[in-house]
């Protein structure tokens, strides 16, 4: 079975890769609430997790792909599937 990667725990691999306590979120959000969603308590909207990437310093979907992707080694198909999908809603949208 596949292992299950989830958003809390990319949270928590991006914060520690970049050498980041939960502290260091205190101008967009409370250490208790970095906690919560690092146990995945709860989740982030999408303004949220925009802020907190900003601290990280890392574009959002960079930390949705992780969270998707578990891994680097599978990035590729998923973000391959992600541009395949673009170009097809893009094409369908700009027929209309």
């Amino acid at each position: 079975m596949a292992e299950k990667h989830t958003l809390s725990e990319a949270l928590k691999t991006v914060r520690k890769a970049r050498g980041l306590s939960q502290e260091a979120f205190s101008d967009v959000s409370s250490r208790t609430y970095m906690s919560s969603l690092e146990r995945d308590l709860k989740s982030p909207t999408l303004n949220k997790l925009a802020e907190l990437c900003e601290v990280m310093e890392v574009h959002p979907l960079t930390l949705l792909t992780l969270a998707y992707a578990g891994d680097l080694r599978r990035t590729d198909p998923l973000l391959e599937r992600v541009r395949q999908e673009l170009e097809m809603v893009t094409k369908k949208g700009s027929a209309q």
